[in-house]
């Protein structure tokens, strides 16, 4: 155990709050990205990446790779994909122009790409479709998953019910408090939630947890990590699940515009629905990507989960990227509104996209992001999930920076139901 324990460790005025903002003056890559010559073969990318595990790890990945590289090949795996994520999870999803918003803001054309309106509320359902499909292609009858806002154990619940697995999410104690209403979801679907009481009981200590039980139960179990971090094949096969949210947009805005946008902005955790967005538009140089990490209380150490701000590399969990932690290589304290979002590290290919200044990351406060909440709530009549609204308290200060003519395309990744509780608090609401 000492060795997985050494791998575990190892509405007011928009005017009011823009100047709180972080943002970045725009920054593009001299050169177009080879987007699918990332990863190589033993899932780097640049210095990023790998496969930092306990030995009794090394087999299960190496099957979990060498089963997802057959099914990628396999037309019968990408018609089930395609089927079951148009019927089951309702893609593809609106790109939605927010003309209240546009109008509000005063400056550039506002798109929202809705991953809100999918099966279980978020983009989340993406990933797990296509791990489930691939969990039963390799013959396992049970799916164990980490969650922190509760969005990714309810997809892995959905699709475990849906395919007959048994079902296990860990969860830290603290995010089970403020995201009940999930976990109630979970149960209602079947799946085991189990409390961590380690740690600082949020979303890195459920992914220790979970780790744990694979170590012990590979054999017969397959764990669908919830982002685009961890140890490869991990990052490369969820942003593969999730990269058809871009394939989507870009499809969608040069039906409604005849052109690309000028801006994409996404929240980013571990990163999933951000490289998802992206990913299609790696190349295209002339779009600005941004990616919006947690500001929480401000970038003080133990007050936010922005590792660009206030991280440098490491290894946590399985990769090598951009960590918060302290000099000692001790993994600091997080803090986020949003559960989802408050992560110690980020996934490596985000760190190698920022090496390359290809994506540009900023973070957003608690505060910014109560109130965009707000303000999407008001004015188009759209509750956004506490992590969603990171990207659009940014785009909030963006926008009105932006010409008329111009077009800026925000990744609404998940809906805010769960966070209507929260939200009542934190503004004081009885």
């Amino acid at each position: 155990m000492s060795v997985v324990r050494s791998f575990l460790i190892a509405i007011r005025a928009l005017g009011d709050f823009a100047e709180k903002m972080a943002l970045t003056t725009p920054q593009q890559t001299a050169t177009p990205i080879d987007r699918y010559s990332l990863p190589d073969a033993a899932g780097h990318f640049g210095q990023y990446g790998g496969m930092y595990v306990p030995e009794t790890l090394m087999t299960p990945l190496f099957e979990l790779t060498k089963a997802y590289e057959k099914a990628q090949a396999d037309p019968k795996f990408r018609e089930e994909l395609a089927f079951m994520l148009k019927q089951y999870a309702g893609r593809p999803t609106e790109l939605y122009f927010a003309e209240r918003l546009t109008e509000h803001c005063g400056g550039a054309k506002i798109y929202l790409k809705r991953e809100d309106g999918l099966h279980t509320g978020a983009h989340k359902i993406n990933n797990c479709i296509g791990q489930a499909i691939l969990a039963k292609r390799m013959g396992k009858k049970r799916i164990i998953a980490e969650t922190g806002a509760g969005q990714h154990g309810v997809a892995t619940a959905a699709v475990c019910a849906k395919f007959g697995f048994e079902c296990v999410v860990y969860m830290g104690a603290v995010d089970m408090e403020r995201q009940a209403l999930n976990v109630f979801r979970m149960r209602l679907m079947g799946a085991e939630v189990r409390g961590v009481e380690a740690g600082q009981r949020t979303l890195k200590d459920a992914v220790n947890e979970a780790m744990r039980d694979w170590v012990t139960n590979c054999r017969d179990t397959h764990y669908i990590l919830g982002s685009a971090l961890g140890s490869h094949p991990y990052p490369m096969m969820v942003r593969d699940f999730h990269k058809v949210i871009g394939e989507e947009a870009k499809r969608q805005i040069l039906e409604a515009e005849g052109r690309l946008p000028d801006e994409m902005i996404a929240c980013v955790g571990g990163g999933s629905n951000c490289i998802g967005l992206f990913f299609e538009f790696l190349e295209d140089v002339d779009v600005r990507l941004v990616g919006v990490e947690a500001g929480g209380h401000g970038i003080e150490q133990g007050q936010h989960a922005a590792r660009f701000e206030g991280g440098k590399v490491g290894v946590l969990q399985g990769s090598k990227t951009f960590i918060l932690q302290n000099s000692d290589g001790q993994i600091e304290l997080t803090h986020s509104v949003s559960a989802g979002l408050d992560y110690a590290a980020i996934g490596p290919e985000h760190a190698f996209y920022h090496d390359r200044k290809r994506i540009e990351y900023a973070y957003a406060t608690d505060d910014d992001v109560m109130k965009a909440f707000q303000v999407l709530s008001r004015i188009e009549g759209i509750i956004p999930a506490l992590e969603s609204t990171h990207a659009l308290a940014y785009a909030l200060k963006r926008a009105p920076q932006m010409d008329k003519d111009q077009i800026l395309v925000v990744n609404l990744s998940g809906r805010g139901d769960k966070d209507v509780q929260q939200a009542m608090k934190l503004l004081g609401v009885e």
